[in-house]
């Protein structure tokens, strides 16, 4: 009898540590799991703003273009700051090949200061296929990149050719 009495006085097991009764979070610390709806994390503000007015303003945003996108990732392993294979899924045929002939090189590298990205244009030369040309400040000096990308069947832009020069930045 004594046993039972134990028992029914200890509400849960010993084996358990005792829970936290109190649902707020200390010092205002965001939830453990956001709400989420759809599967996806919601920011405070989106979750105050409704459907129509959030898909909007994702419209809104404008999209990296595959240009500046390769521009940026090129620039990122010819300077040293990205390893040659990062690139490795961007590439396609010869242009991993001449890719690490060039980082081997590293035309971007400069000391102390990152290479900037002045100018990019592009040319079309067939539908699914861009030339893209870049002016790049990489120190005191002004380089010149350019690379090749097509599309591939699974919508998917690809490099297929790089190449990179430089000359003296103009003095006037």
């Amino acid at each position: 009898m004594n046993k039972v009495m134990s028992r029914t006085a200890q509400s849960r097991p010993r084996h358990r540590p005792p829970t936290r009764h109190d649902t707020r979070r200390p010092a205002g610390a965001p939830p453990r799991k956001p709400p989420t709806r759809s599967g996806r994390a919601m920011t405070p503000a989106a979750l105050r703003t409704p459907d129509r007015a959030r898909t909007a303003s994702a419209a809104a945003q404008p999209q990296l273009r595959p240009t500046d996108l390769f521009t940026d990732r090129l620039v990122a392993v010819l300077s040293g700051q990205r390893p040659v294979h990062w690139m490795l899924r961007h590439t396609a045929g010869r242009a991993y090949d001449d890719l690490t002939r060039l980082a081997e090189r590293s035309p971007l590298r400069t000391r102390g200061s990152r290479p900037v990205i002045h100018d990019i244009g592009y040319y079309v030369p067939c539908d699914g296929a861009l030339e893209v040309f870049a002016r790049i400040a990489a120190g005191d000096q002004l380089r010149a990149l350019a690379f090749r990308l097509e599309l591939g069947q699974d919508l998917r832009w690809r490099c297929t050719a790089v190449e990179a020069a430089a000359r003296s930045r103009p003095t006037a």
